[in-house]
């Protein structure tokens, strides 16, 4: 078991980082978008959105609203995590999304035109 898999394991291992990657699989979301989606508060969001981009579960984009304020949207980089066990030992493995963050976010946008 390297570092790499007990980070997935303990951030997974939270009720909270677990209903932020569920929502941010469907489609990105901003920090505000997540907290009223799965009822928490801001400080909360952003701690567990720390641990799941420090375990490369998820990821950020900067944008642009019309009024020209910046801000982030956050999207999923996994699609599935297993845990296998066997002879004694266990591995995780991490199943990446298809596509690029980067491209889903252009495909997200380019689809509201």
């Amino acid at each position: 078991m390297d570092e790499d898999e007990d980070a997935v394991l303990a951030v997974l291992d939270d009720e909270y980082a677990r209903a932020i990657l569920a929502h941010l699989t469907i489609e990105p979301m901003s920090v505000d978008e997540l907290c009223t989606a799965c009822e928490m508060s801001d400080a909360t969001a952003y701690r567990r959105l720390n641990r799941l981009q420090d375990a490369d579960l998820v990821t950020e984009q900067q944008e642009l609203d019309p009024d020209g304020h910046h801000y982030k949207r956050y999207a999923a980089t996994v699609e599935a995590v297993t845990v296998t066990f066997a002879d004694g030992d266990y591995e995780v493995a991490v199943t990446r999304s298809a596509t690029d963050p980067a491209d889903r976010f252009t495909d997200l946008f380019e689809g509201l035109s």
